[in-house]
């Protein structure tokens, strides 16, 4: 427990440590990706635990509107930003095709844990996880239409559908344990879980840090670039959609805007063409960067727009 509290207390530093030492060690991001798949479906079973049978129903409320922002986040402006690539002759290029790709990408699982660690209610995020992952399927056709080289269709929608299938394992499994009493609502349970799911986020970055290591050494530009570019996408997402859901319900802001800007690209890995990992896993690395610092840069402006204090000396 002490272990654990120490690491809930200091999420945001793990997230750090894991980014700096996936970047900087290459052989330990490359040993941890293979367990990627594995931690993320560790960090929805979290997730959900720490909600609990009345935390997942009050997730599922306002599904209409969990729709349509889904729609929005994963179809409207993807195709959006492929139409101004278009237009300005450059789609083809790995950051156009890369930044077309996280914006028609689900929100990553990983975000009812960040959206906690800075400060918002996880509910609103898990909703838009599970309704943009049920959604997925559908809204990621158009997109590979407008963009061949992102890879067959029918295999994203295979891998959507087996994501869908792990979340509900994960949720019938962690409502069986609060159902039964196994894992109880106290100050210690939720101070383990936050621990686990903080070291959990910390080695799924390790691993999907891959790509940034040898990129140090080879090609620093293109590095400096790549990294430009997934702060230029992630950051004003996040600040903008926050500031307009603010306007009508300061409390779900956070985990709305968090869940806008933070996509899990990395689920189309498994589907796209090795040409085309190879020109975009340089992006998708870098666009962790921004993605898991969200906690430490922004939780005082997630803060103020839900009308939070900040927590006793932090």
């Amino acid at each position: 427990m002490p272990v654990l509290a120490f690491l809930a207390r200091n999420g945001r530093l793990v997230l750090i440590a894991g980014l700096l030492l996936g970047a900087f060690l290459p052989d330990l991001a490359f040993l941890f990706r293979p367990a990627i798949a594995p931690l993320i479906v560790g960090l929805l079973f979290l997730a959900m635990l720490r909600l609990g049978p009345e935390g997942l129903v009050a997730g599922l409320r306002g599904l209409h509107r969990a729709a349509a922002l889904a729609v929005l986040f994963q179809l409207a402006l993807p195709l959006a930003a492929a139409a101004l690539f278009m237009a300005a002759g450059v789609l083809a290029h790995p950051l156009a095709m890369g930044a077309v790709l996280v914006l028609a990408a689900a929100p990553i699982t990983g975000g009812p844990n960040i959206t906690l660690m800075a400060g918002g209610d996880p509910a609103p995020a898990l909703r838009q996880l599970v309704l943009g992952t049920a959604l997925l399927p559908a809204t990621v056709i158009p997109v590979f239409m407008v963009m061949p080289a992102f890879g067959s269709p029918q295999a994203v929608v295979r891998a959507a559908l087996e994501l869908l299938a792990l979340i509900a394992l994960a949720g019938a499994a962690a409502v069986a344990l609060r159902k039964l009493g196994i894992v109880r609502a106290s100050e210690r349970s939720y101070l383990a879980m936050d621990g686990l799911a903080a070291l959990l986020l910390g080695l799924v970055v390790i691993g999907l840090m891959s790509a940034i290591g040898p990129a140090l050494v080879n090609d620093r530009p293109g590095l400096l670039a790549a990294l430009a570019a997934a702060f230029a996408l992630n950051m004003p997402i996040q600040l903008a959609v926050s500031a307009l859901v603010a306007r009508r319900q300061p409390s779900a802001a956070p985990a709305i805007g968090i869940v806008a800007g933070n996509r899990n690209a990395a689920l189309f890995l498994s589907v796209l063409p090795a040409a085309t990992i190879d020109e975009l896993l340089l992006f998708i690395g870098c666009f962790q960067i921004p993605m898991y610092l969200t906690p430490f840069l922004l939780s005082g402006w997630f803060r103020r727009l839900a009308g939070k204090a900040p927590p006793a000396g932090g």
